[in-house]
């Protein structure tokens, strides 16, 4: 697995790759810009991206916009803010988790471990049989095999919880599904490290891409219940 690591701190960057060295190979880079440059050149057979926030030369949400605006590759940040905001916007641009420093290497593996694991599921089923991959609704088709998701022709952008927030909906059209249920389903035995945040964050991205303004709305808040999609 290629993991590329964006953390100015030698130190940390080295315990980071230390930590996760089992087999992994890792690009490490110290500024965004040659983050960029790196990314352009490997970030094809990247299967995962840790990151900072603060680095030298700018904010690592520049970054995360970069990378977003290229793959749906998961992305785990690491940073001394903790404060809400900084995680509900690093959400928003699509982060898939977020763990504040100083962390337990133990607790980075296992968010390292959950966040793959979630990213390989796409378009398997909680079980072990394979449901339906490929979805067509309205104006949009989603390729859960390929991982291409479009609407009106154009390829939207999705990020891995993304994804299973839309196969999660899609399996179950219709019923409307609890807060508590949607936050098994995407994050499961890991949900308890996860903020209630990350949820309504997911869920307003989804919304954003697939529920364009002026037409149908798929994604309906079933209020003191929970969601549904229709």
């Amino acid at each position: 697995m290629d993991i590329q690591i964006l953390e100015d701190d030698h130190s940390l960057s080295d315990g980071v790759a230390i930590t996760l060295s089992d087999g992994n190979t890792f690009h490490k880079e110290y500024m965004i810009q040659d983050a960029k440059t790196g990314f352009l050149n490997y970030g094809d057979k990247l299967s995962l991206i840790i990151m900072d926030l603060n680095l030298p030369d700018g904010s690592g949400y520049d970054y995360l916009k970069f990378v977003r605006e290229r793959s749906n590759v998961p992305v785990l940040i690491l940073t001394a803010n903790d404060l809400e905001m900084d995680e509900v916007t690093g959400l928003t641009l699509g982060a898939d988790d977020f763990l504040t420093k100083p962390f337990s290497l133990a607790v980075l593996r296992a968010r390292v471990a959950s966040l793959v694991r979630r990213s390989q599921m796409i378009g398997v089923a909680d079980g072990a049989a394979k449901e339906a991959s490929i979805y067509e609704l309205d104006d949009m088709t989603f390729d859960f095999e390929k991982l291409i998701f479009k609407k009106a022709g154009e390829e939207i952008a999705l990020s891995v919880n993304e994804q299973r927030l839309l196969k999660v909906f899609l399996d179950n059209r219709g019923q409307v599904l609890t807060r508590d249920a949607l936050m098994d389903r995407l994050w499961g035995n890991d949900g308890e490290f996860v903020d209630e945040n990350a949820l309504s964050v997911t869920i307003n991205r989804l919304r954003s891409k697939i529920d364009t303004k002026g037409e149908t709305k798929h994604i309906s808040t079933v209020y003191g219940q929970g969601y549904r999609f229709d």
